[in-house]
């Protein structure tokens, strides 16, 4: 996409220039430090400056896509035309009572420790989980016994039109790491969360458990996306790879973890293309060695080179 500076001048008004970044290195930005160029990529900090960028670039019919801090992600190694905004400043948490209020792109590991400090129980099991509360609310993230849709109460999106929704969490049909957000095409700019008091030694008890749990089981001293692939019903994705064979398996800097399978690690300066082959390798082998076809929880986009 060719940038005129006529259109870095319009984006000015809109946005301070320091949160406009141009033809940027996706990967300095993303767990998996991969990912090509984006043509833009843009720090709102506030839900007026977002609605502003969208109706920007809407009106310039350039496509936008939606990021947080990439946990869950795999930008191919072309990038992403056209504006990526990213929801990493809409960060503000404000507890109040036993309700605790996250911005979108509010850090879900932080999130869990205020909510500790504060004595509030019910976001032990989100403690270790390296995103931020849009994407968490967005696939209906969970670990050890816990889902997103447990703890809470409602989600202010906005909407496709550009407009301000709040929506009840029994409205969001959320099942296993999905809801509807993505079906309406609808960006999370701040969940709420109904906790309990409890007592704090408790509390922290079980989330240095937790902490010590996932520290143990998974490979977090390398760049990943998290688990890769969905739990299909009554199997463990990590136990088929690893029964397969395959953990060591790798393509360029792209390796699956030989601690936990279900984790593919940036172990050398890996591509985006050798993530995608390693990825496309395991479903390949597992599905003609078990029947079993695994589905992605990473999600991928861009563009190849």
């Amino acid at each position: 996409m060719v940038i005129s500076k006529d259109l870095e001048n319009r984006l000015a008004p809109i946005l301070p220039l320091k949160n406009i970044l141009i033809d940027e290195e996706l990967n300095k930005h993303l767990y998996t430090k991969i990912g090509g160029k984006a043509d833009f990529l843009m720090f709102p900090k506030t839900t007026k400056e977002l609605q502003e960028i969208i109706k920007f670039f809407k009106g310039e019919g350039i496509p936008i896509t939606i990021i947080g801090k990439g946990s869950n992600l795999i930008v191919r190694d072309g990038g992403i035309r056209g504006a990526v905004i990213s929801l990493a400043k809409l960060n503000k948490i404000k507890i109040e009572g036993e309700y605790v209020y996250a911005g979108g792109g509010a850090c879900l590991i932080k999130t869990a420790k205020l909510a500790m400090d504060n004595h509030l129980t019910g976001l032990e099991f989100a403690s270790g989980i390296p995103g931020t509360v849009g994407g968490a609310v967005f696939m209906n993230a969970g670990a050890y016994g816990g889902e997103m849709k447990d703890v809470l109460e409602s989600v202010v999106v906005l909407k496709e039109n550009n407009e301000i929704k709040i929506r009840k969490v029994e409205d969001l049909d959320s099942g296993y790491r999905k809801t509807n957000i993505e079906d309406n095409n609808e960006i999370v700019i701040e969940a709420i969360f109904k906790l309990k008091k409890g007592d704090y030694k408790e509390i922290k008890r079980l989330t240095d458990h937790l902490t010590e749990q996932r520290r143990s089981k998974q490979p977090l001293e390398h760049p990943s996306c998290g688990s890769v692939f969905k739990r299909p019903p009554g199997l463990y994705a990590g136990k088929l790879i690893q029964d397969a064979g395959l953990q060591g398996y790798r393509v360029g800097g792209a390796v699956v973890s030989t601690k936990h399978a279900n984790f593919i690690l940036n172990d050398n300066n890996a591509s985006a293309s050798d993530y995608i082959a390693v990825i496309n390798h395991v479903r390949e082998v597992v599905l003609e060695k078990f029947g079993v076809l695994l589905e992605l929880e990473v999600r991928i986009i861009g563009e190849d080179l």
